[in-house]
């Protein structure tokens, strides 16, 4: 017998009803930490702090800048030599 299992990506997690009920209660309870929320024992959805997503978005923007930086050394058209004594 295989069980579908889904991996949980919190420490937290409540139903889609609990949520429902009163969401200030449960975001209150989370304490800025992530919330899974459950539909049928299934993670659907993740409730994160606004600190949270936005160091999720400043990562994955360094992320971006990273990889143009990569592509952009691998250009050697573009490179320009000039002696420190020209700066």
């Amino acid at each position: 017998m295989v069980i579908n299992m889904e991996a949980i990506h919190a420490n937290l997690s409540a139903s889609i009803s609990e949520f429902k009920k009163n969401p200030s209660a449960l975001l209150a309870q989370a304490d800025g930490q992530t919330v899974a929320l459950l539909n049928h024992n299934k993670p659907t959805a993740y409730i994160v702090s606004a600190k949270t997503y936005e160091m999720m978005l400043e990562l994955l923007e360094n992320i971006e800048l990273i990889e143009l930086a990569k592509s952009r050394l691998k250009e050697k058209d573009h490179a320009i030599g000039i002696k420190l004594e020209d700066l």
